[in-house]
């Protein structure tokens, strides 16, 4: 599968030649294949937030290539804006930019300034708010009426309404609450599944990526320090937690219970994959009798 982004030897100086000099990114590598849903995690300060802005160009690295579907975007007469209404970056408490009189004029925002026609850019909001699971009733209602996970549905919406080819959500469930959380994620997912969407999620909660994403890419001082699928990087949870970081809870739960003896898989990273692991534990035991042997 073709790479939809490439990072090659990023670097990332903060106030280079000045006293206050700060390495932000180091000699950072990846590829991101089309339609690939991306985990990036790490400690505050690891470089999280100063990558994804690399990727839209907010942030231009101090040495190394970027390539977004196979052009280098530092090559002399680049398209900034096309790049940035293709990859799509919503910060964090994105409500906080929401600003026009009702839902539907501020979905409309962002592809108005692209220069796109009265109907285009109409359409183009009516399906944004439709793939957050937004309907016409929300339309005329100011953003200020919503409750916080339903503005967040609607700044998500102001960047799908520009048709991007790539979402990249900083910590989009940051002040939610569980439910709220739970339908933002699975929104995501949803776009994930349905529209094929490249999708990059920074969070701090290990549970989620571990639930939702095919990939993560571990971050620590500006060092890109794992990669891989949630099993194989949560199998290092030692390491992780030497870096600040941790496994989901439930990666706990299981090496304690491997090591009371009980025969189930280390690679478990969701309560569910636990359930069924422990359900099975249980039914291969002659007589249901819960006792196992080291």
């Amino acid at each position: 599968m073709a790479a939809i982004i490439k990072a090659t030897d990023l670097n990332y100086v903060y106030s280079e030649g000045t006293a206050f000099e700060q390495h932000a990114l180091r000699q950072v590598n990846f590829e991101i294949p089309e339609g690939q849903f991306v985990g990036l995690i790490g400690h505050t300060g690891s470089g999280k937030s100063t990558l994804i802005q690399h990727l839209n160009g907010l942030i231009r690295a101090t040495s190394g290539t970027l390539e977004f579907e196979g052009e280098n975007i530092y090559q002399s007469g680049y398209d900034m804006k096309k790049l940035r209404s293709k990859v799509g970056l919503v910060f964090q408490y994105p409500e906080h930019q929401l600003f026009e009189i009702d839902v539907f004029s501020d979905v409309c925002f962002g592809p108005k300034n692209m220069g796109w026609s009265k109907e285009e850019i109409e359409a183009n909001a009516k399906q944004a708010l439709t793939m957050v699971g937004l309907d016409e009733s929300f339309y005329d209602l100011s953003p200020f009426e919503l409750s916080g996970g339903q503005k967040r549905r609607v700044a998500i919406a102001g960047v799908l309404a520009m048709k991007p080819h790539v979402l990249i959500l900083d910590e989009p469930t940051a002040g939610l609450d569980p439910k709220g959380r739970d339908e933002i994620l699975d929104e995501v997912a949803e776009l994930h599944r349905k529209y094929h969407m490249t999708i990059v999620l920074v969070s701090h909660s290990m549970e989620d990526v571990a639930k939702y994403v095919d990939r993560l890419l571990v971050m620590n001082h500006g060092e890109k320090v794992f990669d891989g699928t949630p099993r194989e990087v949560f199998r290092h949870y030692k390491e992780l937690e030497a870096i600040g970081l941790a496994a989901p809870q439930v990666t706990y739960l299981v090496h304690g219970l491997r090591e009371a003896g009980m025969p189930i898989d280390e690679d478990i990273t969701t309560i569910e994959e636990a359930k069924q692991a422990i359900l099975g534990a249980f039914s291969r035991q002659s007589g249901g009798k819960m006792r196992w042997t080291k």
